[in-house]
This record gives structure tokens, sequence and C-alpha cells, in this order.
């Protein structure tokens, strides 16, 4: 069943397919949340993840993009098929010694215009690399995009920024975590240990 564009019916799909969790998470980003949405549940279905990317691209289609760059391993799939709606071509970045780089022989050329494009941007720390990733390439990243936006607005980044949902749930450092006060066991379920 494809999802539509509101915001609504995008976190529906997330809370039917499993993948909204209520907890104490350390995320990617190094805070800590009780809330976490876990793309992978979702994207494993073909239908969700097509609907969802052809979603994300119609709402980043007037950037005029000619590349889509995920990084790896959250943002692979939906860069996939975001890149597949618009019709250019997915890479992916991936870490090597801790630095994010272009690999497997993927490269960008000065003329590539480049739509970032990630599953989840909480402090939009891995969406900055990757648009670091296609500079430092010499291409021009024209936006970035995200399935899920829970940074409140406050990702700090300086190209245009589209997602199809946004969710508010409290992030905190872990020095002063309610939760981590609290004793709660703490879940890290992302990609990156």
């Amino acid at each position: 069943m494809p999802v539509t564009t509101t915001s609504d019916a995008v976190l529906d799909v997330f809370r039917r397919l499993g993948a909204l969790h209520e907890g104490h998470f350390r995320l990617t980003s190094g805070l800590h949340s009780q809330g976490y949405l876990q793309c992978a549940l979702v994207l494993q279905y073909p239908r969700e993840a097509e609907a969802l990317g052809a979603a994300l691209a119609a709402r980043a289609a007037a950037l005029g993009a000619d590349a889509v760059l995920s990084p790896a391993l959250g943002g692979i799939v939906i860069g996939q098929e975001v890149g597949r709606a618009l019709g250019v071509r997915a890479l992916f970045a991936e870490r090597q010694d801790g630095t994010l780089s272009l690999r497997r022989g993927f490269s960008l050329l000065a003329s590539d215009r480049v739509l970032v494009v990630e599953d989840v941007v909480t402090t939009g720390g891995s969406t900055r690399e990757t648009i670091q990733v296609a500079r430092a390439a010499g291409a021009t990243v024209v936006g970035a995009a995200s399935i899920i936006d829970r940074s409140g607005g406050n990702q700090g980044l300086d190209v245009p920024y589209h997602s199809l949902a946004t969710v508010s749930f409290p992030t905190f450092q872990p020095e002063a975590c309610p939760l981590c006060a609290a004793g709660a066991p703490i879940v890290k379920p992302g990609s990156r240990a």
C-alpha cells in the first residue's frame, strides 16, 4: 500500500510496521532520546520504500539534481529509491578509518548537481559530512532530503532541505539525560556502533 506525502501518513506507516519505538536510546549523534524511528523496518518492504522514495523525489525535484549521494548504511535504500524516482544515478559514501568517503569506484564530477539523501536527520551531522564529500569531489550540492526530520528545524544545513515527516522526541546530552539518571537501560539501535 503506497504512502501519501503527509507527515501523519508517513508516521502511520512507521507505527503499522513497528518502526516507531519508545524507550531509552543512544542515537548515532551521541544524544539520548526516549523515541526512535527504525527506518530499515519500513524500507525492507519494496512498496513502502518505493513510495517513500517517490514522495521525497517529488519534494526535491525542483532542485534539479542529476545524482543522489547517501551516507552508508542508513541512507542507501532511500537514496536508491529517490534516485530511481528522479531518474538519476544513486551512489553512497561509506566510512573508512572513521571518515566518510567515496569508495567502490564511485566518483562525482564538477558538473554533477547532487542531492544528499538520508533516512533520518537529527543533528544534521551525517548530512553535513556527506555534503562535504560531494563538495570535496568538486560537485555542487543542490539540496538535502530525508524521510524523517527529528531536528526540530535545527539541522543547520546550508542547502535547501526537504523531509516527509517531522517528529519531536526530546534529545539529551548523555550527562544530562533523565533516563540515565533514572537508571533506564540504554539501547543503541542505529547502524553505527
